[in-house]
């Protein structure tokens, strides 16, 4: 087997394992409210939510995908190298924030240790910047659809079941709850798993193993497979530390309220995954659990966990992008002759 192969076979075992993370790190924004709220088990919600993150292969496509491979960094400066640091800078900050418990964007810290190891090679200028003003847009924009949505679907249910018992709306929506649970979870894989896509196919156009047509990358389903089986993997493990944070700490959920978040953020999901947008899962739910937890009042959300999280967002991108330049430069170093 020649050493080009095995360079691609490498890249993407360290890819498929960052979509490993990716699920178990984010597998508390698919299921934090169904666990919460008593609907289901962790064991259970796991199971369900890895489901549906591997059926969304079947029901998005991979317009997300070719923004990560070949929107976002200058493809003819992607190479083993800053493919192999992109996905050790997403990987590093994933296990540091997911220790800590704090619900970062793994799609953000992906992109950003790509944006890091493509300008530690050849400076600002392979940096797309047209393919950057959605993403950056949307890191703003996430948070705050999610808000708005479950905020008004929040107002449209209280009203619509007003004349009801408390009772019976619980049961209703308890069952409601698998829906919207299953809708986000599809939407959570049909987004994610995109990513973990355009990074594969960034190492197959490196190793001469997938060209360009008329400039556009075409997924091959090998690894539109492949990708969601490992995140449905990832999420079954589980990421029970940010679970906790999500399911109960920024705000006490019932199952209309979980209702209504799950669908908001799904609903977002959708339409970010339908522009090609490699938006946040994790600034999606948080900001309908926000927009949930803030109809009974402001101080029903906890704003002191809410703003660790934003700073946190704040800094994925960048800390992400020095962790992939700083291994970019090392890789280098190491293999230089």
């Amino acid at each position: 087997m020649d050493t080009n192969l095995l360079a691609v076979i490498g890249l993407m075992v360290v890819a498929l394992s960052f979509d490993f993370i990716n699920g178990f790190h984010d597998a508390a924004n698919s299921i934090a409210t169904v666990v919460s709220t008593r609907v289901l088990t962790p064991g259970r919600a796991v199971v369900w939510a890895a489901f549906f993150n591997f059926v969304a292969a079947f029901t998005f496509g991979t317009a997300v995908a070719k923004t990560v491979g070949a929107g976002l960094v200058d493809i003819n400066v992607v190479t083993f190298a800053v493919i192999f640091a992109a996905l050790i800078g997403a990987i590093a900050w994933d296990l540091i924030t997911w220790y800590y418990g704090l619900p970062t964007s793994s799609s953000h810290a992906l992109i950003g240790g790509y944006a890091g190891a493509a300008v530690a090679k050849a400076g600002f200028a392979a940096i797309i910047l047209a393919g950057w003003t959605k993403t950056l847009v949307f890191i703003v924009l996430a948070p705050v659809i999610g808000l708005i949505l479950a905020f008004g679907l929040m107002v449209a249910i209280l009203w619509v079941f007003s004349p009801f018992s408390p009772g019976r709306v619980d049961h209703w929506f308890r069952r409601l709850q698998l829906v919207s649970a299953a809708a986000y979870s599809l939407g959570h894989g049909g987004n994610d798993a995109q990513k973990t896509m355009g990074i594969i196919a960034g190492a197959l156009v490196a190793g001469n193993y997938l060209q360009l047509v008329d400039g556009k990358l075409t997924i091959p389903i090998w690894v539109i497979l492949a990708a969601h089986a490992a995140i449905a993997l990832g999420t079954l493990s589980g990421g029970w530390r940010i679970i906790h944070t999500m399911g109960s700490k920024i705000t006490k959920l019932q199952p209309v309220g979980g209702f209504a978040a799950e669908t908001a953020g799904a609903l977002s999901l959708f339409g970010a995954t339908y522009l090609g947008v490699p938006v946040s899962t994790t600034h999606t739910i948080t900001g309908a659990i926000i927009g949930v937890g803030s109809i009974r009042r402001l101080s029903a959300v906890r704003w002191g966990i809410a703003g660790r999280i934003v700073w946190a967002w704040v800094l994925t991108i960048p800390a992400a992008a020095a962790i992939g330049a700083i291994v970019y430069w090392a890789t280098a170093a190491l293999v230089a002759p």
